[in-house]
């Protein structure tokens, strides 16, 4: 299950460029590819082979939580908390279909902001000038990666995610780079609050 995960960003890189082309990108995501840090946009793969759905989520920390430093105030800590806790809890996000029986076998949240601990910037740019940006902003970059994994009983009535409760739990998501593989093949669609829905 987990190669078809894998081989989703290459699959349908044409799809998503096509649909995002007319997006303009700030100076820094100038040579932005898919799955790069970029605010306000998120990345979502799922996959449904049998009766395993397989979903993974990869955002900057600042669209989740309005930040991407350490959280330092308690302020902040309650919105790692609260982000957490929405993200440990993923049923209503991806509004599965009850009719499939969908059950979470598994959650796995990774960020550096979750562990608390120092982040290297993960950006790898060929160009001087570039560098120096980042090692005046290193650390200020932060994503958060989930991955889901569930049973479904009836699979054939899951018949799409619909992310409108995403958007609202996440108001700084603007759009998400949506990409399935499911009975009907594979598709990727670039999904904001008010077209939020993709089909298996």
């Amino acid at each position: 299950m987990r190669h078809l995960l894998l081989a989703l960003p290459f699959a349908l890189l044409p799809v998503i460029a096509h649909a995002d082309e007319h997006h303009h990108h700030d100076h820094h995501d100038e040579h932005a590819s898919l799955g790069s840090h970029e605010h306000g946009v998120a990345q979502l793969d799922a996959a449904l082979e049998g009766t395993v759905l397989e979903i993974e989520l990869r955002s900057p920390a600042i669209n989740l939580l309005g930040f991407e430093h350490a959280a330092n105030s308690a302020e902040d800590k309650r919105k790692v908390a609260d982000a957490r806790a929405q993200l440990e809890q993923p049923g209503r996000l991806f509004g599965l279909s009850a009719e499939a029986g969908c059950k979470l076998d598994e959650a796995r949240l990774e960020s550096p902001l979750f562990a608390g601990k120092g982040h290297e910037h993960e950006h790898e740019h060929e160009h001087e000038h570039e560098h120096e940006h980042e090692q005046h902003d290193a650390g200020t970059h932060s994503d958060v990666h989930a991955h889901y994994r569930y049973d479904c009983s009836t699979p054939d009535a899951l018949t799409g995610l619909d992310l409108r409760a995403l958007f609202e739990a996440f108001p700084g998501t603007e759009k998400i780079q949506a990409q399935v593989i499911g009975p009907n093949g594979q598709q990727g669609k670039l999904l904001r609050a008010k077209q939020a829905q993709i089909t298996f």
